[in-house]
């Protein structure tokens, strides 16, 4: 059901965190807190506010009543305010102003593009440590505000926001060790880098969804622009060559990557995707969310020996002749078939005849019976049949059983069935 519109941040509040609502409910973690002060609130006693406002999805265009705010929200530290209506900042500024100890701040699909945030405004954010701007078209003349009033800043949110490009201010944000940007058109490495130059103790870069199509980035210039890049995230890029992969290892403390659904690895299997990335980063301990062992990372590397030993010197990885260093050249691993015989040739036996032929394994014994019909004469119901393995020293076996089926005997090819008359 729609929202009516022109509500304010403190209406909402007070409608869904009245007791009716939101009775008072006692256990650890709830974070319920019913202000002391100040005196003069109707609705002071009766507000069970906790910590973590989730006030999304409201309607909320403006602010209400800023001493009411100040009087409820003073213990407040995360505030939801996704997918509203605000769309000016100075209404924003009005409601965090008066939350002293807001850390984590979610602005997402509000429309704020439609003004601009003066640095005035920008200043009442300045405890925030995480804040939240997906899909709210901020520009990056917005952003570069933000990052100049949010010394603590953290971590970063700029998803959906239809970036084509990265504009670098003129200062650095040190404090920053969190950047998701993900579903955006970012495409060239030279947007990119400019986030190294942004934030210089980045720890975390979430670039999933978009069109990254190459990192064109001297080694030692990347170990410089992410020095303490310990997390990537490239799922559905546009890389295309494993010299990308290889770029990887010139981060120095990268530690977790995620690269699924890249058009790289599309022609490969799941094995051999997972295990040619995994021999390629030897640094990585955390492939696309899971852990990559000790024995994993042998197993993957001596893979990636036989699976490169066949292939023209000239178009063979440098990472190839690391891994001969480490283990030796390998010989190619010996084709098993483990898939269990469907059909075997006996020789069967019936008074002084023998009969060369072909039987499957996945019939059982009566069918089997049914089969020798013809050959022997005999009706099923007079037969006995008996398996003889011809490595086994325990003679012949009665098929005793009509329900069994043949390859549970263990039959293979050269083996002997005879056949007798009950009647005999």
């Amino acid at each position: 059901m729609d929202q009516p519109s022109g509500r304010s941040f403190m209406q909402v509040l007070c409608e869904k965190y009245s007791p009716e609502n939101f009775p008072y409910r006692r256990g650890p973690g709830m974070g319920v807190h019913v202000p002391a002060t100040p005196q003069g609130s109707p609705m002071k006693d009766r507000l069970n506010l906790p910590s973590v406002l989730v006030l999304n999805s409201c309607g909320i265009t403006c602010a209400g009543d800023e001493k009411e705010i100040a009087a409820f929200c003073a213990h407040v530290s995360e505030l939801d305010l996704s997918d509203n209506k605000l769309e000016d900042w100075h209404e924003v500024s009005k409601i965090v102003s008066n939350v002293p100890q807001l850390e984590f701040l979610n602005l997402s699909s509000n429309p704020l593009n439609l003004s601009v945030l003066e640095r005035t405004c920008a200043g009442s954010f300045s405890g925030v440590r995480k804040l939240v701007l997906n899909n709210s078209k901020a520009s990056w003349e917005t952003v570069h505000t933000i990052l100049q009033e949010l010394p603590d800043l953290e971590e970063l949110f700029l998803c959906l926001n239809d970036y084509e490009t990265v504009s670098c201010p003129s200062i650095c944000c040190p404090s920053l060790k969190l950047l998701h940007i993900t579903d955006n058109n970012l495409q060239d490495w030279t947007e990119i880098r400019k986030l190294g130059v942004m934030f210089p103790s980045l720890d975390t870069l979430v670039l999933a969804n978009n069109h990254l199509n190459a990192i064109e980035e001297p080694d030692d210039s990347l170990a410089r622009l992410f020095p303490n890049l310990r997390s990537i995230s490239l799922h559905k890029s546009g890389l295309q060559s494993w010299e990308d992969i290889d770029k990887l290892n010139s981060f120095p403390k990268l530690e977790e990557v995620r690269l699924l659904g890249i058009p790289l690895l599309q022609p490969y299997t799941t094995e051999e995707r997972r295990k040619l990335v995994v021999a390629r980063l030897p640094s990585v301990s955390k492939l696309n969310g899971s852990v990559v062992t000790d024995g994993e990372r042998e197993d993957s590397e001596r893979f990636f020996i036989r699976y490169y030993v066949d292939v023209p010197q000239e178009d063979v990885p440098f990472r190839y002749h690391e891994l001969i260093t480490k283990y030796g050249k390998l010989e190619p691993l010996a084709e098993v078939d483990l898939r269990p015989q469907s059909s075997a040739k006996v020789q069967v036996h019936f008074n002084d005849q023998v009969e060369e032929m072909s039987i499957r394994l996945d019939q059982t014994v009566a069918e089997l019976k049914k089969q020798l019909k013809t050959l022997v004469q005999l009706p099923p119901s007079n037969m006995l049949l008996y398996y003889f393995d011809h490595e086994a020293p325990f003679g012949p076996e009665e098929m005793k059983y009509s329900s069994r089926a043949l390859h549970s005997f263990g039959i293979r090819d050269g083996d002997k069935i005879f056949v007798e008359s009950k009647t005999k």
